[in-house]
């Protein structure tokens, strides 16, 4: 079974850093591309970040860029999220999800892909 453990949230001032991490299980991560997203109290889920399958390639949207910094470690199966300079406006349940390619390469998809698998989420809270 597929499956993706987020882990790495919690409370942090202003300021302050945060490293994600997301985990597979059940199938490697070697031919997917990853994404991470977030979704805030009243608002629609938005995507953060996305890694290509290789890790070649990688984009954000705007309002993480230069503070944010997605990585993978296939050995480990594992996603990572570096999120440093947090601030309050990122507060959100943070979720990565899979999508899978036909082959490694350093295309990243768009976060409108339809992403197959997903995690249950962490929680990130920015204050003070």
């Amino acid at each position: 079974q597929l499956q993706l453990v987020e882990s790495g949230g919690g409370l942090v001032q202003p300021g302050g850093s945060l490293r994600l991490s997301c985990a597979a299980s059940g199938f490697t991560l070697d031919y997917y591309a990853i994404g991470w997203f977030r979704q805030a109290p009243g608002k629609e889920r938005e995507g953060v970040s996305c890694i290509s399958s290789s890790g070649g390639s990688t984009n954000y949207i705007d309002s993480v860029k230069g503070r944010f910094i997605i990585s993978r470690d296939n050995a480990k199966n594992t996603v990572y999220l570096q999120m440093n300079s947090l601030k309050p406006e990122d507060t959100a349940v943070y979720f990565c999800a899979a999508v899978r390619m036909l082959y490694s390469s350093n295309y990243v998809p768009p976060f409108r892909t339809t992403f197959g698998s997903w995690g249950q989420g962490t929680q990130v809270t920015v204050s003070s």
